[in-house]
């Protein structure tokens, strides 16, 4: 499969479509979601074309990599909620639940979560 730049968050990165972001530096963007799904729903994404987490260690550089990382427990610290906890989620492929072909990771928070699954 190949990269479709015509996906909802390559529109958001190319700026055509709006966000309320929440943190922005070379490599990645996070941003509050749409349809949330707990009271704090978040994403946060890389800024390459990269359509999965597969996709994404194959082919990103370890900066790129590095900087994701420390960006997810970045943002877990700007919205506060490292103290008491969030789950961080990332989607593969159809059978995973992956609704945008591109690599992004959901943090949920603010809230009991649950189980993971159920």
């Amino acid at each position: 499969m190949s990269y479709d730049k015509n996906n909802i968050f390559a529109k958001i990165l190319r700026g055509e479509i709006p966000c309320k972001k929440i943190y922005e530096n070379e490599f990645v963007l996070s941003f509050y979601d749409v349809n949330p799904q707990k009271k704090i729903h978040v994403l946060v994404i890389p800024k390459g074309e990269y359509i999965d987490l597969d996709d994404f260690n194959n082919k990103a550089s370890d900066k790129e990599i590095v900087e994701l990382n420390k960006a997810i427990t970045h943002v877990s610290s700007l919205l506060g909620v490292r103290e008491r906890g969030f789950r961080t989620l990332t989607n593969i492929g159809s059978d995973g639940g992956q609704e945008v072909p591109h690599l992004h990771y959901h943090i949920f928070a603010g809230e009991k979560i649950g189980k993971m699954v159920s």
